[in-house]
């Protein structure tokens, strides 16, 4: 088992308040290729569900942080999929205290169509899954999943799960300029909620480095439409990555890296949510990260972006 867990934060979100994160799987392990993702390119793909990193490592981070701070949620939520985590529930259940924080669970969805899946979330308070997608045709051009994943599969999947879950359930729609944002991907994106009758809809548009270079937000009047049709309660762009006391305990260039691994940024970027130290530092922190091949950087949008090494964007 790879021990790469994760706790960072808490960190703001415009839909979790302050977050405490928790990553429970190796950087891009997922079933799902999206060509907005700000992390890149999956490869190799992944069904397997498996303790990648042991599940009482991941809850004593948790509780280990939790004695230092009092966040709004305790965020599952993975550098790939955190479903794929095989003692996804038990760690759940294990983290939430009575009187304690919330959980929620950022998640693609696609697993839902597992019963032993679905029960494993039945123990957390919000599940924000995605859905990108009201078609088979547009699904695959635009999450590009396993091979052995199906349209159908995944909306059942997204049904069954409404149908037994008490919590709230806040779908995560990513709109993609010329893609997904036109009348009839919005008509069948609306049929598919109608469906799965989710609890809030959150509008999301690229503003991190996607994958694909040729990926681009809607135009402002078609991201209305889409507001109006959907019915979305919250229109937001990526979620902010946190504040000088984030990283407070980190030397700058661990801080750079803690952050470009979840959140590309530009140099400037870096900078701000660094606001408390000498802007030449992050500079050369920056710099020295590039020497050593720990980041490199990604164009997109007409801007530099920094990301992780490991990282392979198109």
């Amino acid at each position: 088992m790879k021990s790469s867990a994760s706790v960072f934060g808490p960190v703001p979100s415009r839909r979790l308040g302050q977050s405490l994160g928790v990553d429970p799987i190796p950087f891009k392990t997922c079933n799902w290729n999206c060509v907005y993702c700000q992390l890149g390119r999956t490869f190799p793909m992944s069904l397997a569900r498996a303790e990648y990193t042991p599940a009482e490592e991941i809850v004593a981070q948790t509780h280990r942080a939790l004695e230092t701070c009092t966040p709004d949620f305790i965020t599952f939520i993975g550098s790939g999929e955190p479903t794929l985590h095989a003692r996804l529930g038990w760690m759940i259940r294990q983290v939430r205290r009575e009187q304690g924080p919330p959980v929620a669970v950022v998640t693609n969805g696609s697993l839902l169509r597992m019963p032993e899946v679905r029960d494993e979330l039945l123990a957390a308070d919000v599940v924000l899954p995605s859905l990108d997608a009201g078609s088979e045709r547009l699904y695959r051009q635009i999450n590009r999943p396993h091979r052995d994943l199906d349209f159908q599969g995944f909306l059942a999947g997204m049904e069954a799960f409404r149908n037994e879950y008490p919590g709230q359930i806040w779908m995560e729609v990513m709109l993609i300029g010329g893609l997904n944002d036109h009348e009839e991907a919005l008509g069948d994106l609306a049929s598919a909620l109608a469906r799965i009758r989710p609890d809030e809809v959150h509008l999301n548009v690229p503003v991190r480095p996607p994958d694909e270079p040729w990926v681009q937000p809607p135009t402002p009047e078609r991201l209305v439409r889409a507001r109006m049709l959907l019915g979305a309660t919250v229109s937001a762009s990526s979620p902010g990555v946190g504040e000088e006391g984030t990283f407070q305990k980190l030397t700058t260039p661990e801080a750079v890296v803690s952050i470009v691994q979840r959140h590309p940024m530009t140099l400037s970027q870096i900078q701000a949510v660094l606001h408390g130290r000498p802007q030449d530092d992050v500079r050369q922190a920056v710099e020295d990260l590039r020497g050593s091949g720990r980041v490199s950087s990604v164009e997109r949008f007409g801007q530099s972006f920094l990301v992780v090494a490991e990282a392979r964007f198109s």
